[in-house]
């Protein structure tokens, strides 16, 4: 399983989803859906905005998990 930590980071900037949406360029939706750990699939564009925006690498920002 693949675990979306979007949450926890935007949670330590105190940041809203609208907030990334606006400074990434990403549809809300999108945001949501990985904020909320539902997204099934996600466009490299999308990881490349969010690991800028946060300066993180993909694996803060993606973990995979054994299940």
């Amino acid at each position: 399983m693949i675990r979306c930590h979007l949450s926890r980071l935007m949670g330590e900037r105190k940041m809203n989803i609208a907030q990334v949406a606006r400074e990434t360029g990403l549809h809300r939706n999108t945001v949501g859906l990985l904020y909320r750990e539902e997204a099934t699939r996600i466009d490299l564009d999308a990881v490349d905005k969010l690991c800028a925006l946060f300066e993180c690498e993909i694996g803060e920002l993606f973990e995979y998990r054994a299940e």
